[in-house]
């Protein structure tokens, strides 16, 4: 029955092209997460996610599992979780001022 909301032609093309849509899919979502493009050294990476998700029935959560995963997306979030300096914060809150 829920074969039915798609338009013919869509459905039809994404049958056909399931593999490269997934593909498009899983580089879209690795952009947003690392925030920054995807360079070619990552298209490797890009593809076995896909392929990953292709194992699962192309599920969105295998592709969200396999960016989580990745090892570029666990290296930025470590960076992201890095102590701030306790005097850039001071600064901060004094307006960006120095103590005098």
């Amino acid at each position: 029955r829920h074969g039915n909301r798609w338009p013919p032609a869509l459905r039809k093309w994404l049958l056909e092209y399931s593999d490269q849509f997934v593909e498009v899919v899983a580089e879209k979502l690795l952009t947003y997460a690392l925030g920054r493009g995807v360079e070619y050294q990552d298209m490797p990476l890009v593809r076995s996610i896909a392929r990953d998700a292709k194992r699962s029935d192309n599920r969105f959560s295998a592709l969200v599992l396999g960016v989580v995963n990745s090892k570029p997306f666990q290296v930025n979030m470590k960076v992201q979780e890095r102590p701030v300096p306790s005097h850039t914060v001071a600064a901060e809150k004094s307006g960006g001022k120095g103590a005098r």
